[in-house]
Parts: structure tokens; C-alpha cells; sequence
């Protein structure tokens, strides 16, 4: 459910993993990596409340999208926390302007797998929502491939 008149983005996927696999996927650059589309030489993690991490998409030669953020509340196999900076395509005075996005996963048991509960808030204009929803989607889709497979 988007609510893009509020820049919230929620989303809620069934994976077919246990929950500490899916908590390793989003926590581990070696695991990360495969999901996120991001090269392992690229993702830098310190999962602890104010610990940094790092990541930058590479599309191609010419398209990379860096991403990072600060970890806020760690429970692990149940809840990630963390700011979510795009630091591609915005000026510096427009991205201190907008702030950081804060992202909850959520993890729960459910019929031999994992429920995934997502939500992206802060900032994020009103246009971009529907982008960011999009690439959420995909991410979840191969996050879904990649933890059946490794499970």
C-alpha cells in the first residue's frame, strides 16, 4: 500500500526462506550483492544502531546510483532500521533539503517461509514515488529468487 500524497511506501512479500536467511540477505555484502544489484567492492555495512553503510547500483559503464545511510535499531531476524540516502541525480543543497528516507524491514514467521514488511517514509517528492515503488518491486523479486535459492 503507497500512500505517495504522504511519501510512504509500504510493501509486503511472502519469501520462501527462513527468516534468519532473509535477515542475512539484507545484512551481509556477500549475500546483499546478489539482490541489490550492487558490486560486493561497492557495499560497506556496520549492521549496530549508528553503524554506516554503503552501496552503489552499477546499471552500466555510465549509470551508477550510490546509496547510503546510518542503521538506527538492529533486532536481529526480526528488524532492520535505516536511513536510506540516494546520493545520484540531486544536488547536495536539494538532498539536505529533502533528508534522508527511513526505512523499517520487518520479519516474521509464516508457512515455512518469511513475511516481509517494508516501509519506506520520509521526504521523497511525490513524483518519485511511484519510481521507487517500482524499484522496490524488483529488488523484492530477486531478493525472493536469491533466498530460495540459498535457504
Amino acid at each position: 500500500m503507497t500512500d505517495a500524497a504522504s511519501g510512504k511506501i509500504e510493501i509486503t512479500r511472502v519469501l520462501d526462506a527462513p527468516r534468519d536467511v532473509v535477515y542475512s540477505a539484507w545484512t551481509e555484502p556477500e549475500h546483499f550483492t546478489h539482490w541489490w544489484g550492487a558490486p560486493l567492492e561497492t557495499i560497506s555495512m556496520d549492521v549496530r544502531p549508528g553503524g554506516e553503510w554503503k552501496a552503489t547500483i552499477v546499471v552500466d559503464e555510465q549509470t551508477q546510483v550510490p546509496f547510503a545511510g546510518v542503521y538506527q535499531e538492529i533486532v536481529p531476524n526480526e528488524k532492520l532500521v535505516y536511513t536510506l540516502v540516494d546520493l545520484s541525480g540531486r544536488e547536495p543543497a536539494e538532498q539536505q533539503a529533502l533528508g534522508p528516507e527511513t526505512v523499517t524491514v520487518l520479519l516474521s514467521d509464516t508457512d515455512g517461509g518469511t513475511t516481509l514488511t517494508f516501509l519506506q517514509e520520509g521526504n521523497l517528492p511525490e513524483d518519485e514515488i511511484p519510481r521507487a515503488e517500482e524499484g522496490w518491486g524488483f529488488f523484492f523479486d530477486a531478493l525472493g529468487d536469491y533466498v530460495k535459492k540459498i535457504k
